[in-house]
């Protein structure tokens, strides 16, 4: 299936972002690029963005994915208070988490919320794939609640 839903007929739309003071962009460009080039339509915000920006930009963009690249250690603190501000708002997007992220806080990371963690050396293709499963859930589950 391409990224555009047959029944919506919008492209896939998903927001990749860098939280807090990790500077260091260079996988989150690489992946923006390999979702743009795969037919979706990618949102990119950059570096040293707030939890509160992210989930303002995906409500704003109404996204279908949020992917977030984090190099900084800062991981769980960062996606706990995106996590709780997304509740707070209502906001039911999938987020990934991606960079630098030690194999024994994936468990924490997905209890928290997140969707899936793809770690350095994760294949293109399967990135791609995740986001386009995760969005098109998240269109089915709009469309059953019409």
């Amino acid at each position: 299936m391409s990224a555009q839903s047959t029944e919506h007929k919008r492209k896939f739309k998903v927001l990749v972002s860098k939280l807090g003071l990790d500077g260091h962009d260079r996988g989150a460009k690489v992946i923006a690029r390999a979702l743009r080039d795969a037919g979706f339509d990618v949102v990119y915000l950059g570096v040293h963005q707030t939890p509160e920006n992210v989930v303002r930009t995906a409500i704003e963009e109404d996204v279908d994915v949020i992917g977030i690249s984090i190099l900084s250690g800062s991981h769980i603190e960062l996606i706990s208070d995106l996590m709780k501000i997304m509740k707070e708002k209502g906001v039911e997007v999938p987020v990934i988490v991606g960079g630098i992220i030690p194999p024994q806080d994936y468990d924490e990371l997905k209890r928290l919320g997140v969707r899936e963690v793809m770690g350095p050396g994760t294949p293109l293709s399967k990135i791609v794939e995740v986001y386009r499963k995760l969005a098109e859930e998240k269109r089915r589950r709009e469309e059953e609640k019409k």
